[in-house]
């Protein structure tokens, strides 16, 4: 059971959702203002700003919730752990959703006002083509490919660098621009700014997303056949370690008595 509370954990998903989708929006206005001329530069700068943004995000609420910010995370741990009882419960599943969409809109209207914005104004921009899909599909099953595979092999601790600089690079090598997150897609809408999309197009985008969960899950299974018992290590923080009464010298011959042994607690709880 996650000793954590469900509010807290939902506060968390919350506010790093909003701050995710405000940092995606606000570097994408400054980008246009710095270099009007030059969209390249401006994906460029977007971009930069939203993978180190994404990766100092899951440092900062990881620790409380898992740092998911994204459905499609939250829902591969609930179908994924499942079955071993590890993981989002169906109710955790809910809450991490609903507080994941709300973040989205809010992060995208704190962006326009931020900039002198009108709270809400509805994207104009298309972005409807099939191509478009496929590289959501594509965006999609590799970031579920990574959060998992990390989970699986004990590498979680590299999860806020790693996801960080994959979506950095997705904004380049997919044709959608990664967004990869229904959260954010939906957010998007709400800012006729560089980053928005057009209302009519978030649909299809957010079916795309769908499979390319599927294709996600569905590899993870087949490389990883036991991911599902590490669904814990996605959304369930380790409890922290207690400090040592000084008082009390360590015992090598007691768990957790040896200097190694600490080292080793020390990187299970970062884990």
């Amino acid at each position: 059971m996650n000793p954590i509370a469900l509010w807290r954990r939902l506060l968390a998903e919350f506010a790093g959702t909003a701050l995710l989708v405000t940092s995606v929006v606000g570097s994408g206005v400054m980008a246009q203002s710095l270099s009007p001329d030059d969209v390249g530069l401006q994906l460029l700068q977007n971009s930069i700003a939203t993978a180190f943004a994404l990766g100092a995000l899951i440092l900062i609420f990881g620790p409380v919730s898992g740092g998911h910010f994204n459905p499609v995370v939250s829902t591969a741990d609930w179908f994924l752990g499942r079955r071993s009882r590890t993981g989002l419960t169906l109710p955790d599943l809910t809450g991490y959703v609903a507080a994941q969409v709300a973040g989205g809109v809010a992060g995208a209207i704190l962006a326009n006002l931020m900039f002198a914005l009108p709270a809400v104004t509805w994207s104009a921009k298309e972005r409807s083509a099939g191509n478009l899909w496929l590289g959501e599909v594509v965006a999609t099953a590799g970031l579920v490919l990574l959060v998992f595979a990390l989970a699986r092999s004990g590498r979680a601790g590299a999860a806020p660098a790693a996801v960080g600089a994959y979506i950095g690079a997705a904004y380049w090598f997919t044709s959608s621009t990664s967004f990869a997150n229904p959260a954010v897609t939906i957010g998007r809408g709400f800012t006729d700014t560089f980053a928005g999309i057009q209302p009519a197009s978030i649909p299809a985008f957010l079916v795309a997303q769908v499979v390319g969960l599927a294709v996600g899950v569905a590899l993870l299974l087949a490389l990883y056949p036991g991911v599902g018992r590490a669904a814990d290590q996605v959304v369930v923080p380790a409890e922290p370690a207690q400090p040592a009464d000084p008082a009390q010298p360590a015992d090598p011959a007691q768990p957790g008595g040896s200097a190694t042994d600490d080292a080793d607690d020390l990187a299970t709880v970062r884990r």
